[in-house]
């Protein structure tokens, strides 16, 4: 295995005329973790990955490997394993026909092709042509692929679509073996809950900002205050006030960014008396959604 690598992205942003699809996004993904990058469809996950393989230039700022950009490797497949989009291969091909290419075109030996089909139990299709394969398997040759050059780092695009229940729990296994071994390992879905079982940090982003990072406690540990009282409006501008945000509910207050110490002390502070005051948990879809909202984002 090539060695871990730090994947660092600093201040990206990227516009396609208009439309600024990348946002002054920032954040890093550390050796022997798996890292989720999340975001709903459209949120700007393909084009910062896109811009960290060198595949689209950066309108600024920079994705990189340990400060090295992906263009600039000497040996990218032995560095970053890379499984963009399922449906790449040639349909008329076989996938060992495909690996072949590749390991020659990067002076890696044909013993790790079948090594790596075997690793996504593949090795039994290797004959057999792509147009015939299935989405999940297409998924399994891609991710063979990636792992052609036993690189450091892996970036992953939507692995487990396509995937069966067994296939999705197999995919889950798989990342946390390899990120044991020291691996660097990037995985983008629009839904937390395909990757909460597998992943030990997330980045979450939305109309390409960060919207969250950090592990998934935190996610549970985001929290909402529910509050009624007397006077819903003059609390509400109070709260405002001392940086919370405040929701409207059919007969009390949503508020978040306060503890619920903190919103009874406001209140008391204002002369407002309250007629109920209690702290909701938040699950981790919930807290997901909150950060993102409910719509793809074009």
């Amino acid at each position: 295995m090539a060695n871990s690598t730090t994947i660092e992205v600093r201040n990206l942003s990227k516009s396609f005329g208009p439309v600024r699809a990348v946002d002054d996004l920032s954040f890093t993904v550390e050796p022997g973790e798996v890292t989720g990058f999340l975001g709903p469809n459209g949120a700007g996950k393909t084009t910062t990955l896109r811009a960290l393989l060198g595949l689209v230039e950066p309108s600024y700022g920079s994705a990189t490997f340990g400060g090295v950009s992906y263009r600039q490797l000497k040996h990218p497949l032995e560095t970053v394993g890379t499984a963009l989009e399922a449906s790449s291969f040639h349909p008329g091909r076989s996938g060992l026909a495909h690996l072949n290419v590749y390991a020659t075109a990067a002076a890696i030996p044909k013993s790790r092709v079948q090594a790596v089909l075997t690793q996504v139990g593949m090795s039994q299709f290797a004959d057999r042509r792509v147009g015939g394969h299935s989405l999940g398997m297409r998924q399994r040759l891609g991710l063979a692929f990636a792992l052609l050059g036993d690189p450091g780092v892996l970036v992953l695009d939507e692995p487990v679509n396509g995937l069966d229940p067994e296939g999705i729990s197999w995919m889950r296994t798989l990342l946390r073996n390899l990120a044991s071994e020291g691996r660097t390992i990037l995985v983008s879905s629009h839904l937390l809950s395909e990757v909460q079982q597998s992943v030990d940090r997330v980045v979450i982003i939305a109309k390409g900002q960060m919207v969250y990072q950090g592990g998934l406690s935190g996610l549970v540990q985001r929290s909402r205050v529910e509050v009624e009282s007397a006077d819903q409006s003059g609390l509400a501008k109070a709260l405002q006030n001392a940086g919370g945000e405040v929701e409207q509910g059919t007969s009390s207050l949503s508020v978040s960014g306060l503890d619920a110490e903190q919103v009874g002390k406001i209140a008391l502070e204002s002369g407002i008396a309250l007629r109920k005051l209690h702290t909701e948990q938040t699950g981790l879809e919930s807290a997901f959604l909150d950060l993102v909202g409910n719509g793809e984002q074009k």
